[in-house]
This record gives structure tokens, sequence and C-alpha cells, in this order.
């Protein structure tokens, strides 16, 4: 599943094929917005919001600002191509949404919940969410790691593995960061969120992450970049940990996969 680090480079590919362009085509492939018509609107911005992609529009003549909300979920995807260029990688079947502008082609595939809402009701997709990791501090919506931590602390029987992928406590968190941050911190991943020590630190070390990953699409924890080498513990499960050897363990948490090393991140005793 793509993760707010993913989501921050696929916006900034729309964003610098796209910004300033007007739109010369569009085409919907969505009952909902199927008879929608973008042709003349100029491409402000595009933006992403924790997991949420925005593509922001200003329509012709005194028309109001509007937005264009998509969200990637698991299998979602955006791909630029030239105007000459014959698309390829993904079936047509797959095909949500195209916007042409003179210079490029953006092609949304298997894109999720697509919406057209007047830019300043924004709020009403994404005003849910907690600290987007990637945003800017003091932004609306942007990094606050005290934010994060306050609603961390909102429910303190819940998991630490489930608090940490919920998007209404801090945004763009999936489950490899999950499985990697907790690694890392030696949290055993069923561990509530009430005996988890040092809150502050998590939520810092989750941000750092994202951010060293920003800018790439090789998502690595472990500073290797080499196949293979990328994590400690997302997706090995059956593979020696890289710390102590022990076989690591894969487990599903409310309807999510966590990966973890027993050993190194041991179920802490009874309380009492």
């Amino acid at each position: 599943m793509p993760e707010g680090d993913t989501v921050w480079n696929t916006a900034q590919l729309l964003h610098g094929a796209l910004a300033g362009a007007t739109i010369t085509h569009s085409d919907f492939r969505v009952p909902a917005l199927a008879t929608v018509d973008l042709s003349g609107c100029a491409v402000r911005e595009c933006a992403s919001r924790g997991k949420h992609l925005l593509i922001r529009l200003t329509g012709p003549g005194d028309a109001s600002a509007m937005t264009l909300h998509s969200h990637l979920r698991m299998d979602g995807s955006w791909r630029i191509h030239s105007p000459e260029e014959r698309w390829h990688g993904r079936g047509s079947h797959l095909i949500r949404v195209v916007l042409r502008t003179i210079g490029s082609v953006a092609v949304g595939y298997h894109l999720h919940d697509l919406a057209l809402v007047p830019s300043a009701d924004e709020d009403r997709l994404v005003g849910h969410l907690g600290p987007d990791l990637l945003g800017s501090t003091g932004a609306p919506g942007g990094w606050d790691a005290d934010e994060a931590v306050r609603r961390l602390r909102g429910d303190p029987d819940r998991t630490i593995a489930e608090a940490l992928v919920d998007q209404r406590n801090l945004a763009g968190i999936g489950n490899m960061y999950k499985s990697e941050l907790l690694f890392l911190r030696g949290l055993w991943p069923w561990t509530p969120t009430s005996r988890v020590d040092n809150l502050e630190a998590v939520v810092t070390l989750t941000q750092r992450l994202l951010t060293a990953n920003r800018g790439r699409w090789t998502q690595s924890t472990t500073g290797s970049l080499r196949r293979g080498k990328t994590s400690y513990v997302y997706g090995r499960r059956g593979e020696p940990c890289r710390r102590c050897g022990t076989l690591i363990e894969k487990a599903e948490q409310d309807d999510r996969v966590t990966y973890w090393c027993p050993i190194c991140q041991p179920q802490p005793p009874a309380e009492g």
C-alpha cells in the first residue's frame, strides 16, 4: 500500500507536470463524475495530505477554485505521459481519469474516492486527518508532534500498532512504517498505547523515517537501498532478525498486517 512518502512523491510528480498549465481535455471514467468537463481550468497546485492527493484548480472566467481529490489505497497510481507518448504499464480498463494539457497527459489508474469539491470545502474530505507527517509545520493540517501525541493518548487501551495506522491520529503511516517503527523502538505491537513510555520519541522517529525517504521511490528504514536489505522486519516473515537472528513473525491486527521480532520486541510483563 502506498504510504505518505509515496503519495507525497506522486503529488510532486503531478505538480511538476500540471501546475501552471490549463487543462485542454478531461475524461472521467467513474459514474459520479462522468459528465464533468474541466477543460479551461488552470491547475494551481498538486499536493498531498497524508495519503490523500489534492489537485487544486481554478475554473475559467470567474469560476471559483475547485479541488480534485483522489486516494491511491493499495493499487492506485498516477502516471505522466507526453502528448505523443503511448500509454503503457496498466490496462485501459483501470483508468479512472485523464487530464490533458498542451505539454502533458496525467492518467489516473484504479483511483479511489474521486471527488470534485470547492477548494473551500476540502475539510469535508481531509479535515478528519491527524497531523500530516510530511506537512509543513504551522500549515493547516501540517506536522505537529504534540498534537499527534495528544491524539494517540486519546485512546489509551488501543494497541500501539492499531493507533499508529489510524489516520485520525497522524496521517501518512501504513503497515510498512508501522512495523519498522515498532521494531526500531523495541515495542511489542500489542502494547496498549498507555504503556508506551515515550510516545514523543515514537512520533518523532515516524516523521524522520518518512522524511528520509521523501523524494525517492525506494523506501528504506535500514539505510541500505540494496534489494532485500531495505527493511528490518516488514515483508521478512520466517527470515532471521538482522539484530538477534530470531525468525521474524507476521500476524493480522485489525485487518492489517504486522511483522515483528519476538525477541527484540518482547511482550511487556503484566501490570500489577
